[in-house]
């Protein structure tokens, strides 16, 4: 059968991109629901965007490691450019200003800082010599890399996606081989200028998400309504759901952003506590496939950008659950291939593409494109 494929298709990495297919179904199929059994306004456009997107992260893993590290710092220095146009010409929706409108095309750069971040600072560490690793020499570069894009994305503003730029960064720099103590000392010091940050680092409505989240219950139809209405969702949902097109929650509006940042609440509400168990083992085995990606690189570049990709995708996964569950602040971070939003979801398949790319060139040298 082989003989048949040609060898660009058949060394794509099938068993992910199934999966992949799988859970953009599930998404389509939740959506579908949530817009009360419509393919409108947002199943379809779901799934066209998927396919669109799978299509390019098919093209980028085309691309050598070679091609990757070349490309590091430039596409880091574009995405602030733009990051720095959304401040300037930037269009407003919700009450921020995060895009930037082509006419043809919205883009959220922040989304797009995610993988460039990742590739920048592992493009950094690898050109640092490995005796450096523990000097200042190792420290300063990186808080250049973080300090521009974060505060920038916070201006928006946009806590959530400041959290996962900042983390996906460490945690590339923390497998790089930075010293244990530079992170405990860190988080120590974030522990004691917390306070500082939330009174005066924080607009009105971030400091409301942070009190809602530590109470919910002391104002359920005001601050509270989220969090309240998306663990009623979950709980009804019980150990089978209400069943497909049942959701009483969703479809009763009373569950606010059903389709996007509580969309897993709009699963569980349907197809509980089995539905929320697949979608979590449908991740789980995406991100050992990334591990594995990582595992299997052979340089340090591909080893660093592979797990760092991987774990942005976790970011976005752990952050969305934990707060439709009332575990974390109500920060407006998406469920990977459930949520509708194409920034979201192009970032992904980015990461996905990349991750496919060094899974397919593990360090083999070369030209930059096969």
């Amino acid at each position: 059968m082989n003989d048949f494929i040609p060898a660009p298709i058949a060394q794509l990495p099938w068993r992910t991109i199934l999966l992949l297919l799988v859970m953009a179904s599930f998404g389509f199929v939740v959506l579908y629901s949530a817009a009360g059994g419509s393919v409108t306004p947002w199943a379809g456009l779901h799934m066209i965007r998927f396919m669109v997107f799978l299509s390019m992260a098919i093209v980028l893993s085309r691309f050598k490691e070679q091609f990757w590290k070349t490309i590091a710092f430039p596409v880091y220095i574009v995405v602030v450019v733009m990051l720095l146009g959304v401040e300037l010409i930037g269009a407003v929706g919700g009450g921020s200003q995060r895009w930037l409108n082509f006419g043809f095309i919205r883009i959220q750069p922040s989304e797009l800082m995610k993988p460039a971040i990742i590739l920048a600072v592992a493009r950094f560490y690898d050109l640092l010599p490995a005796g450096q690793i523990r000097s200042w020499g190792a420290i300063w570069p990186l808080l250049l890399l973080l300090g521009f894009p974060c505060a920038l994305i916070l201006l928006q503003p946009d806590l959530g996606t400041t959290i996962t730029v900042f983390a996906g960064a460490m945690t590339v720099a923390f497998l790089a081989g930075l010293p244990m103590r530079l992170f405990v000392g860190g988080a120590a010091a974030i522990a004691v200028l917390a306070p500082i940050a939330f009174f005066f680092g924080l607009e009105d409505y971030q400091q409301r998400r942070v009190t809602t989240f530590l109470n919910p219950e002391n104002d359920p139809l005001g601050a509270g309504y989220h969090i309240s209405q998306s663990k009623i969702a979950i709980g009804s949902g019980g150990i089978f759901g209400k069943g497909f097109l049942n959701g009483t929650q969703s479809h009763l509006d009373y569950l606010p952003e059903g389709h996007t940042d509580f969309v897993f609440a709009t699963m569980a509400e349907e197809w509980g506590l089995m539905g929320g168990v697949a979608v979590l083992f449908g991740f789980f085995l995406l991100f050992r496939w990334g591990l594995g990606v990582a595992i299997r690189a052979k340089t340090r570049f591909s080893q660093l950008a592979a797990a760092g990709l991987t774990t942005t995708i976790f970011f976005y996964v752990a952050i969305n659950l934990m707060m439709v569950m009332g575990l974390a602040p109500v920060v407006g971070i998406p469920l990977p291939f459930l949520s509708h939003g194409g920034s979201s979801m192009m970032t992904i398949m980015i990461c996905v593409g990349i991750l496919m790319s060094i899974d397919r060139h593990p360090g083999r040298r070369g030209g930059t494109f096969d």
